[in-house]
């Protein structure tokens, strides 16, 4: 989240245009970038961990409300219209004048958000039974729904979710991402409440760890092992993807907690925590220019300042400086308590 709010990514990408860096530094910005189509890189995960982690915020949030005295009624209604506000902010986000667009990650998370809310008091095996059968249903639905000139499942805008952007809202993205892979993700979110839940529970921490980690090699192991028949594709969230992202959820899940909570290395998280404790806030922060506004206030003082040097590390100076500028932001709303929520 903190890389992508603040742009640090480009300075590899800076680096790697200009030839500088080598082999590493070509490696390092190809995984900062999404895959054209069929592939993986570090990048396409963002957003899968994004709502990987709502969903395991979500059985302590609802604990918490009921704890205080809300009703299940009231908890209800409150999910609710968070998911209609972050429906409504991703339509904000996502379209323009000419283009109306749902593939926005707020708008995504509204409803996979709203999909595990109806189910996190059901057993966790009809959980996992409800997540398995979206993402089965997507792909079957890609396979075998009868759309002239957009049945083609893994071929750019000419698969099912194509179809149905162009039947709703009347327009394609330009990047081949489409509004229905709010229903295959919507595992992710629900995998999320269940792993909030284990965390809740009476279990070892060490119990906690290998099942999370082992979980998690496993549904990498099989999503990539699907690759051949069903390709990896984030831009329209394929099973395959669906899984092998979450297993990588997991297992970064399970890193985190062994470090943090069990090896109680917690001071280095919190210059990150800090960051993530705002996440709307940052979000629309950056994509309703804030981060310009912090460029254009800084480049006129980098840009003279290092004028003896090249244009590459001007724009790592001014990158790094903008990037603190954001975390002390940030870092001002947590000192003093101030946590945009929906």
């Amino acid at each position: 989240m903190f890389m992508l709010v603040t742009g640090i990514g480009t300075i590899f990408n800076g680096m790697a245009e200009h030839g500088e860096g080598g082999a590493v530094i070509t490696f390092i910005n190809s995984h900062l970038e999404h895959a054209e189509w069929n592939g993986l890189y570090a990048w396409d995960l963002i957003q899968p961990f994004f709502m990987f982690i709502v969903g395991v915020a979500m059985p302590f949030s609802l604990a918490k409300r009921l704890a205080r005295g809300d009703s299940g009624k009231k908890a209800f209604k409150h999910a609710l219209m968070r998911a209609l506000l972050l429906l409504l902010l991703g339509f904000m986000l996502g379209s323009d004048e000419k283009h109306v667009g749902f593939q926005n990650v707020l708008a995504q998370l509204s409803v996979t958000y709203l999909i595990a809310y109806m189910i996190m008091q059901k057993d966790i095996k009809w959980q996992l039974l409800i997540s398995f059968a979206l993402i089965l249903f997507s792909d079957l639905i890609y396979r075998f729904w009868p759309v002239d000139g957009f049945n083609q499942p893994f071929t750019p805008d000419h698969n099912f979710g194509a179809w149905v952007d162009f039947k709703t809202v009347g327009n394609l993205s330009a990047g081949h991402w489409v509004s229905f892979n709010a229903i295959p993700t919507t595992a992710h979110t629900i995998w999320g409440v269940i792993v909030g839940k284990v965390l809740m529970n009476e279990w070892t921490q060490k119990k906690k760890v290998l099942v999370l980690l082992i979980t998690g090699m496993v549904a990498v192991i099989i999503g990539y092992t699907m690759n051949p028949f069903i390709p990896i594709i984030k831009r329209i969230c394929t099973s395959s993807f669906v899984i092998v992202s979450g297993g990588y959820c997991l297992m970064a899940m399970a890193f985190s907690y062994w470090l943090i909570d069990v090896m109680n290395f917690r001071k280095f998280a919190l210059f990150f925590a800090i960051v993530g404790m705002n996440p709307i806030f940052i979000y629309l922060f950056s994509n309703l220019g804030g981060k310009q506004l912090l460029n254009r206030m800084v480049e006129p003082f980098t840009v003279r300042i290092f004028c003896w040097t090249n244009e590459i590390f001007i724009d790592m100076v001014t990158i790094i400086v903008v990037a603190g500028m954001v975390w002390y932001i940030c870092y001002y709303l947590y000192k003093r308590k101030i946590f945009i929520r929906l």
